[in-house]
């Protein structure tokens, strides 16, 4: 983490859903290039998922959708501690221990490795901060991304998935 949410130049926020836990779920990420105050939506849904998944998922696309030939300073807005732990507390010690968790060679494995290696290495290419928001609690941007992530299995349910 090298900046706040102060100089960022991209702010990415983010959410997930999930109808069932197992079950269908939706993702939904707004970005906003802070200097010309402009945005982009995204979002999307998968039949038969999780909501850590479909929270990783809106910051993976929403990351992805970054087009720059240079790193930039982004700061990613989530309600997800998974999220947020993981690429600021628990990442290094996964990769350092083969993407395993525990201290063990032999422990359990990383549960949504692949969306961890990923996310992670998104992560990499740019200069990264994080801040943390309670759900449900009026922030603007992520009642938002709860909207469109919740539309997102509507629309899913609705094409028959």
């Amino acid at each position: 983490m090298t900046n706040s949410i102060e100089t960022a130049e991209i702010l990415l926020f983010t959410d997930g859903a999930c109808s069932g836990n197992p079950g269908p779920g939706g993702w939904a990420a707004i970005l906003r290039h802070v200097e010309s105050d402009t945005e982009k939506k995204l979002c999307g849904s998968e039949k038969n998922t999780t909501n850590n998944r479909m929270e990783m998922m809106a910051a993976i696309e929403g990351l992805q959708a970054i087009k720059s030939d240079r790193p930039r300073r982004v700061c990613l807005v989530s309600d997800s501690q998974y999220v947020i732990h993981g690429l600021t507390q628990w990442v290094k010690g996964w990769i350092a221990n083969n993407w395993r968790r525990g201290k063990k060679p032999n422990g359990p494995p990383v549960l949504n490795v692949d969306l961890w290696k990923t996310l992670y290495e998104l992560s990499q290419q740019h200069e990264m901060s994080y801040e943390h928001v309670r759900g449900h609690t009026g922030h603007i941007e992520n009642e938002e991304c709860d909207r469109m992530a919740v539309q997102a299995i509507k629309d899913l349910r609705s094409e028959g998935g």
